[in-house]
């Protein structure tokens, strides 16, 4: 195994940055939680290059994000609580965010900077919500919230993954995480002589747990289940590729000129090793909200711990500042710069209250698997109080012997949920007909209603906005039938029905759509007395 040494050396490390903005590359990993790490005491899990990042740079140790993907990848684009953004959920059409929401990406694109994505976007698969839509020139993408999703075609995986390379379908040859890492060091290379923001969001170590058994096997036969043993294999991988990237940066001689930021979106999502924290992935307790954030930019962030409490939602206004652009003026930006800590300025610590929560459901509720975190006091659900920097385990509740702490987080949390829900949760429509995508193709990943799901009898709905009237060709995908059926493509003001035999696997037909503007699209086949959802709907322009 590679050393940490052999990528990094300490007189490059120290020598100041140039004076050119320096570029930015932010990488996430996908449900790797805080104990999964070396760094943070993993008793058998190995990872001397993502500790590096941490050793050479600035270790945030209080640093909290959304207890699920989604909300947690919106708050990072934007600086703002995902509420306001539209994303309360990971699938159902809960994890598009809106388009009128200004991202990092595309203030850095402003400034000059090039932008690209590699991995996991997971903000809507469809104009006007893809990642191309938000800023990314270059976008190497999975679509959904990961791949063996319903929003990938049945039958594939990990392994020669179906991607987006621009918004065009393709099969990515070899495993997903080194695929991710191949185009990014080349968009890095191809553009070292610029400043360039490059992120980088694998979806390992998420289920399904599908890696080579070369990375397993050293993990088997450690007294180890082989869940976990998968789980650390595909983090061996996250960590040996960025060893490559370690390197890559090194050789470019851009090392001095880049911030690297790693970080996580939620804990664990499976028990094991946790540092001592209580909880998983969506959950609000730390085990499932309290992640790694290491920042190193050699020369400007100087090695060290924080322990100031941060969030996801700080890396936008941080990066914008570091890179000497401005945030958007037209919209409240929830975090705040971390640039003071990163230089180590002392005056910089401030107490400020955060807020974290997530369910299931079109919208919030109230309390409803929240917390509120305001210096070294945490008010989970409403009820249950701790001092996280005296009990990191968050084992002894304090809220009888501190009513007045638990009224006022109360209070705080009260004015915070009505602010950020103040401009409601309609869903954010897909465009039909426009000049940016045609086809359109509609999954499970999207589709909303009190029967949309994503077993075999799950039937939904599509929010969707008409861009241009006119002839399409619609075709809906369903697996093989097992006897006749009709299906029905129904837009609301139009429907049209097809026969289908048995043993087809899709059907197509042909509509007029004579308005424009919002409608919503459903896709069902009927047989016997059942009812059930078509799994995906294409969308084709005629003429």
């Amino acid at each position: 195994m590679t050393t940490r040494r052999e990528f990094l050396s300490a007189p490059a490390l120290l020598a100041s940055p140039s004076k050119r903005p320096p570029n930015v590359i932010l990488m996430i990993t996908d449900d790797q939680g805080y104990g999964d790490l070396s760094l943070h005491g993993n008793p058998v899990l190995r990872t001397p290059n993502i500790d590096s990042i941490g050793r050479e740079g600035v270790r945030f140790t209080q640093f909290r994000v959304s207890p699920v993907c989604a909300p947690t990848r919106a708050s990072l684009m934007t600086g703002r609580w995902n509420y306001r953004t539209g994303v309360t959920d990971t699938y159902l059409g809960r994890a598009i965010m809106r388009p009128e929401e200004t991202t990092l990406a595309e203030c850095l694109r402003g400034a000059g900077y090039r932008t690209g994505i590699f991995g996991k976007w997971h903000l809507g698969d469809n104009a006007p919500l893809r990642a191309t839509d938000q800023g990314f020139e270059e976008a190497l993408t999975l679509r959904g919230g990961g791949l063996a999703q319903p929003s990938s075609p049945p039958g594939t995986g990990y392994f020669d993954p179906p991607l987006e390379h621009n918004n065009r379908a393709i099969t990515g040859k070899g495993y997903c995480t080194d695929i991710f890492f191949d185009h990014a060091l080349g968009f890095i290379e191809k553009n070292r002589s610029r400043p360039f923001f490059c992120y980088l969001a694998t979806n390992a170590p998420h289920t399904p747990l599908e890696i080579g058994d070369e990375w397993v096997a050293p993990y088997r036969g450690k007294g180890l289940d082989d869940v976990t043993a998968k789980i650390y294999g595909m983090i061996s991988n996250l960590d040996s590729n960025t060893g490559r990237l370690l390197a890559h940066l090194r050789k470019l001689g851009i090392e001095r000129d880049t911030m690297l930021i790693f970080m996580t979106d939620n804990g664990a999502q499976q028990r094991r090793f946790n540092a001592g924290l209580r909880g998983l992935k969506g959950t609000t307790y730390d085990g499932g909200i309290r992640v790694p954030c290491f920042v190193r930019q050699p020369g400007v962030a100087l090695p060290r711990e924080v322990d100031e409490a941060a969030a996801h939602v700080d890396l936008m206004p941080t990066i914008l500042d570091a890179c000497g652009v401005a945030a958007p003026k037209d919209r409240k930006i929830d975090g705040q710069s971390l640039m003071p800590l990163l230089r180590g300025s002392k005056a910089a610590r401030t107490e400020r209250t955060q807020f974290f929560q997530w369910h299931r459901g079109d919208q919030p509720e109230a309390w409803r698997n929240s917390a509120v975190v305001r210096g070294d006091w945490k008010l989970v659900n409403g009820a249950e109080l701790y001092n996280v920097r005296q009990d990191p385990a968050e084992s002894r509740d304090l809220a009888a012997s501190e009513p007045a702490t638990v009224a006022r987080l109360r209070k705080e949390y009260v004015d915070w949920f009505a602010d950020v829900g103040s401009a409601g949760y309609a869903p954010p429509r897909i465009w039909i007909g426009s000049d940016i995508e045609d086809p359109v193709l509609l999954t499970r990943q999207d589709w909303r209603g009190p029967k949309a799901a994503w077993d075999a009898t799950g039937l939904g709905h599509y929010e969707v906005d008409i861009r241009r009237k006119g002839r399409y060709a619609i075709t809906l995908r369903f697996p093989k039938t097992k006897e006749p059926s009709m299906a029905t493509f129904d837009a609301g003001f139009t429907q049209t029905s097809e026969e289908v035999k048995t043993d087809s696997g899709d059907c197509r037909m042909e509509v007029s759509l004579d308005r424009v503007g919002a409608a919503r699209f459903e896709g069902r086949l009927e047989a016997a007395g059942r009812t059930w959802g078509a799994h995906y709907i294409e969308i084709r322009r005629l003429g």
